[in-house]
């Protein structure tokens, strides 16, 4: 068991919180693009609002704990550890309510390397509480467009996790998968689950495109965002994602685990 004390001195000292190892430069960045409605940053959600670059700094401000400081222009950005804790809690409490009614659960990341221990942990919890964990797609192509060009990957299913890799991958990239933001690997297992004709899910837990995706779909999805992810925040703000956790997205994979268990424990799931 982790106390709310000890978890949030953790998630200062290895830098999921507070200072964080995203830039303010590459926020801002962020935001510019998603005010600019460019697909990268958006990936696979539609804002219903015109959002400013000031808007945003504004809901980042409000839901991460970033400066609303216009004229704070570089150096490290912060994310307020209250804030992670608070949603943190929410997080929890939204698999809670999904092992009480049984629901039908999809996982996927984006950051196979970092978060898959996280997402698996979750999988199996939910799976022992008599939770359906759903794997509609495996093995079908995914094609998403990269500063390389258009490459073709597979999805995948790690521990009932969703993620994609690159066919012929080898090593370290074959074991943990790649690195993507798009929202088309959801969309491609959403659409065969319909096309199966078998249970949809209720909740969709993830990062990136996975809840967003989700969401702009009508999916019930909750995930984790960092300081220079827009998109998920947006979605919570107009009411297409439910709980968006702030944090560090892409620090050392085992600093994640004290959240694993703290979700569980908050969740009432064994681990």
């Amino acid at each position: 068991m982790v106390s709310t004390g000890a978890l949030r001195a953790h998630l200062l000292a290895v830098g999921l919180a507070g200072a964080v190892a995203t830039s303010r430069e590459v926020s801002l960045r962020s935001y510019r693009l998603f005010a600019a409605r460019d697909p990268r940053v958006t990936i696979g959600l539609d804002p219903e609002w015109a959002w400013s670059q000031y808007d945003l700094i504004a809901l980042m401000a409000d839901k991460c704990g970033v400066s609303g400081d216009l004229r704070h222009t570089s150096g490290p950005d912060v994310i307020d550890p209250d804030r992670t804790l608070a949603a943190l809690d929410a997080f929890a409490e939204r698999l809670a309510e999904a092992v009480r009614n049984r629901s039908p659960v999809l996982l996927g990341t984006g950051h196979p390397h970092r978060l898959l221990g996280f997402y698996a942990a979750i999988a199996d919890a939910l799976s022992a509480a008599g939770c359906t964990v759903l794997t509609p797609a495996h093995g079908s192509c995914v094609d998403i467009t990269t500063r390389f060009g258009l490459r073709t990957y597979n999805l995948d299913y790690v521990r009932g996790v969703a993620l994609v890799r690159e066919p012929g991958a080898r090593g370290a990239a074959r074991a943990t998968g790649a690195h993507t933001h798009s929202p088309l690997p959801v969309r491609v297992a959403l659409a065969a689950a319909v096309d199966a004709g078998g249970p949809l899910p209720e909740l969709v837990v993830g990062d990136h495109g996975w809840v967003c995706g989700a969401g702009q779909l009508g999916f019930e999805a909750i995930g984790l965002g960092d300081t220079d992810d827009p998109a998920l925040f947006v979605g919570e703000a107009e009411g297409r994602v439910s709980v968006v956790v702030p944090l560090d997205d892409a620090v050392r994979s085992d600093y994640y685990r004290p959240l694993t268990r703290y979700v569980l424990n908050r969740a009432c799931l064994s681990q």
